[in-house]
């Protein structure tokens, strides 16, 4: 009897940790940003959409593992780490809110309402660059879940973890899948010109956020 008392708990504690993980990680990345307002972009445009979500998803699954395993180390050894990545975060939001800008000034969205967007490869680097440049990536991932992890003692640290991965992959899937609902409005350059400068202006005002 006791025996089972026993499991049952150790099995309560297991899911629970992996649901309070999740909860985590959806809530930590359920804010509009940079990486969220592109990942959005692409899956109105139905652009490279499954291999963007799976970049953005598995580098956060990346993230949080090393932040549950322990990011404090990290930053001991490297105590100027947080200031290159603020800095070089602003400069790229910056040059990437300029990039929007301009294209609603030019306003040429042929190629969007032809179904067509930049290749694979240079839209993979640009997601890249807005999720290893982004120092509020690495506070959610490695700050607040890897300290929330520590409330849990293995294996259940480690459930706590793939919790908030499964969150992210979920997320980021839905988000790039689920923009392509909002494509019937996406119809005129008119639309994308307002889109861009809306996504401009966020990226400037993230920028702004990061260096104050």
């Amino acid at each position: 009897m006791a025996r089972t008392l026993l499991k049952s708990r150790k099995s309560f504690e297991v899911t629970s940790a992996f649901v309070t993980g999740f909860a985590t990680g959806f809530a930590l990345i359920l804010a509009i940003g940079a990486q969220n307002a592109f990942v959005i972009r692409q899956g109105l445009a139905k652009s490279h959409v499954f291999w963007l979500c799976l970049l953005c998803a598995t580098s956060d699954a990346l993230l949080i593992t090393v932040g549950v395993l322990g990011f404090g180390a990290i930053v001991d050894a490297f105590p100027s780490l947080p200031a290159v990545m603020t800095y070089g975060g602003a400069a790229f939001l910056i040059a990437y809110g300029a990039l929007r800008l301009w294209a609603a000034w030019q306003g040429n969205y042929d190629m969007q309402l032809a179904g067509r967007t930049a290749a694979l490869w240079p839209t993979l680097a640009t997601a890249a660059a807005f999720t290893w440049l982004n120092p509020h990536v690495y506070l959610d991932t490695l700050g607040l879940i890897g300290a929330i992890s520590t409330d849990y003692a293995p294996p259940a640290r480690y459930v706590f973890g793939a919790g908030a991965v499964t969150s992210s992959f979920v997320f980021f899937f839905s988000l790039g899948y689920g923009a392509r609902l909002l494509a019937p409005i996406m119809q005129s350059a008119r639309a994308w010109r307002a889109l861009d400068v809306i996504i401009g202006l966020v990226m400037w005002a993230l920028a702004l956020k990061l260096i104050s």
